[in-house]
């Protein structure tokens, strides 16, 4: 097996600079470093672009997009979550107004049925999935939705192994049943949502006999959990990447939110959607604006009261147009029209798809420059590379979880040699580029965001401290609301309901990556227990039982290929070839393979992506390619 620890990234404690691009980094001062990226970017006004982070604080991440639209005057910002939560804040949007869990982690205790779809969270969501237990231990039945029958599907009362890329006909038939069965909760359709004729006229072909067929569950398991779903006074729906990392990732998730909308399981206590992010700061990088399309506080960009109020408080006129989201800026960056970028603790050569074509696109900039933690695969590319604090024990701040949750974030340690706060850097970057920023501390970064988000206005962070965290929204630094959104949708007064929420029609659309008789099996990756993420900042301090990257395959499969545990064998699709351990796993089936994503050092799985993402949110399709297995030749040494 592979050593599982065979990339740490060092640490950086000083500045990097590079003096020509065939030359490698060399220590530079502070003054020297920021003289050079100042200079960089300002002969890429107009064609720049910013790449924030969800494990950055929200502060870094407020300010990082304050800076890519009022010093570099674009709305091309976006964040790391781009290929895990964005089809879902998209979707949640378009539904609700807002892209945020609409309940907490501590109401899936007191719920009588959950259904994880696409989430293997006792393994990725460990901390959530301990709310789940007490749910269960408390009476709720937990349903588990996945193409793997998966540790969190040992726990499951029903397991329903659908085909990859089925999620829509699924969930169409489960909501054809609760229609057809009678237990659609009419009233609450009736006054608080939009387009359900249309929906029952969309969903009214997929059949428990046709949506067997295509999605591998049998009708029966179909019936009972749409049954058990609608039947239950108090529901959460639950899902993560194996929902979202499709093409069709932000249609996926606008079909699970037809189902709450169709059972009323959505604006009261104990019910709720929830997508559940894998970074600390996922959601908070969304909130703070770190998109393209949204300022602070989900605020569109196109809205010219919001631009208006972000002038007067800035100084600085915001652009009237949506920018580059990340899919995008990789696009603009193949055709020469983006020259430089800025990324601020994200490493894209790590962990997007296509990474080597991801590497070429980042090496052929004009100008790049990281300001991270570490030496990462991107600060290795960089022409600066600025040295930065790690957000969770070497600064001041906030971070925003899953349920929409702010805390305080304290700084704990010393941080070593020259490294700089990201607050203290991007400062001094405006000030070379003629804006005179000056923050006393992190809590006047935060102020300043509480000035301009009412979902965050009362969240001071004395507010935030005796609470031990604050949900949002909270308009006053003097209560907290409810833990669970939308309860307006229950509202009898036609005025305090507000807009109605639409139901999504969507259609059904397979993996663009189809098997065929020269690439027979499909190949789904997710994360494992004792990896995070690309191992950038856990690298170094790896478990040591983590085997290393393989493929997983069931036994017949294995059988089928004749190959054994540990054998190196050549994955290829039809963009690349990877070789790779085996490893033999009872929760697969025939036909079904498994890999971690974004370890390049060990094995490059990102190579064998298919090329598709999604248009409404740029998510990629992680999820669904197609490959085949070959063994490799046995070589004889001759003495």
């Amino acid at each position: 097996m592979r050593d599982p620890r065979a990339r740490a990234c060092p640490r950086l404690t000083h500045p990097l600079v590079r003096d020509a691009r065939n030359e490698p980094l060399r220590r530079a001062s502070w003054d020297e470093a920021l003289d050079r990226v100042a200079r960089g970017l300002e002969r890429n006004r107009g064609a720049f672009g910013m790449l924030s982070s969800a494990r950055a604080t929200n502060e870094t991440n407020y300010l990082a997009q304050k800076f890519a639209r009022v010093v570099m005057g674009t709305n091309n910002v976006d964040s790391s979550d781009r290929d895990c939560h964005a089809p879902s804040s998209a979707a949640l949007s378009a539904v609700f107004g807002s892209g945020g869990s609409t309940s907490s982690f501590e109401e899936t205790e007191d719920t009588d049925v959950v259904v994880l779809w696409g989430s293997n969270a006792r393994l990725t969501q460990p901390v959530f999935f301990q709310h789940v237990l007490k749910g269960i231990r408390g009476g709720a039945r937990m349903y588990a939705v996945d193409p793997r029958r998966t540790p969190t599907a040992q726990w499951a009362e029903g397991w329903l192994g659908l085909n990859v890329g089925t999620d829509i006909p699924l969930a169409h038939a489960i909501g054809r049943e609760i229609i057809h069965a009678g237990l659609a909760n009419e009233a609450f359709i009736g006054r608080a949502t939009s387009g359900f004729e249309e929906y029952r006229a969309l969903v009214e072909p997929w059949t428990l006999s046709l949506a067997q067929k295509v999605t591998g569950v049998p009708a029966s398991a179909i019936r009972e959990l749409a049954h058990a779903y609608a039947r239950a006074d108090r529901a959460q729906l639950c899902w993560t990447l194996g929902v979202t990392e499709h093409h069709n990732g932000t249609d996926n998730v606008r079909a699970l939110i037809n189902l709450a909308l169709l059972t009323g399981h959505v604006g009261r206590p104990g019910c709720g959607l929830q997508p559940l992010g894998g970074q600390n700061n996922v959601q908070g990088s969304v909130d703070m604006g770190a998109v393209p399309h949204r300022l602070p506080g989900f605020q569109d960009v196109l809205d010219r009261e919001a631009r208006l109020r972000f002038r007067a408080a800035w100084g600085g006129e915001v652009p009237p147009h949506y920018g580059l989201n990340l899919t995008e800026m990789f696009e603009e960056m193949e055709a020469g029209t983006l020259r430089a970028v800025h990324c601020i603790s994200a490493d894209p050569a790590q962990s997007a798809a296509e990474s080597e074509r991801t590497v070429r696109r980042l090496a052929a900039l004009d100008f790049l420059v990281v300001q991270d933690v570490s030496l990462t695969r991107t600060a290795e590319l960089a022409d600066v590379v600025l040295p930065a604090t790690d957000a969770w024990a070497e600064s001041e701040g906030t971070t925003t979880s899953g349920e929409r949750r702010v805390r305080r974030v304290r700084k704990a340690l010393a941080p070593p040699g020259e490294t700089r706060d990201d607050i203290d850097i991007l400062c001094a970057l405006a000030r070379r580029l003629g804006h005179e920023w000056e923050y006393a501390d992190a809590e006047a970064v935060w102020d300043e965001l509480r000035s301009l988000s009412p979902d965050h206005h009362g969240m001071t962070y004395e507010h935030l401290e005796r609470r031990q965290g604050i949900q949002w929204p909270c308009p006053s630094a003097d209560r907290v609301e409810p833990p669970y959104l939308h309860h307006r949708l229950w509202e009898t007064d036609p005025a305090a309901r507000g807009r109605r929420a639409p139901f999504g029609l969507v259609q059904h659309e397979p993996p663009v990556d189809l098997t065929d008789e020269r690439y027979p099996v499909r190949l789904t990756t997710g994360r494992r227990l004792e990896s995070y993420n690309s191992v950038v900042r856990s690298g170094s301090f790896a478990s040591p039982l983590r085997r290393g990257e393989c493929i997983e395959l069931c036994p017949e499969d294995a059988e089928r290929y004749g190959v054994v545990v540990g054998e190196e064998v050549q994955i290829s699709s039809r963009r690349g070839s990877v070789v790779a351990p085996v490893w033999i796993d009872t929760a697969l089936r025939p036909g079904l393979a498994f890999m971690t994503v974004r370890f390049p050092d060990e094995v490059d799985t990102n190579t064998l992506a298919a090329v598709a993402s999604c248009p409404i949110a740029g998510a990629a399709e992680f999820k669904a390619t197609a490959i085949r297995i070959d063994k490799l030749p046995v070589v004889t040494y001759v003495p």
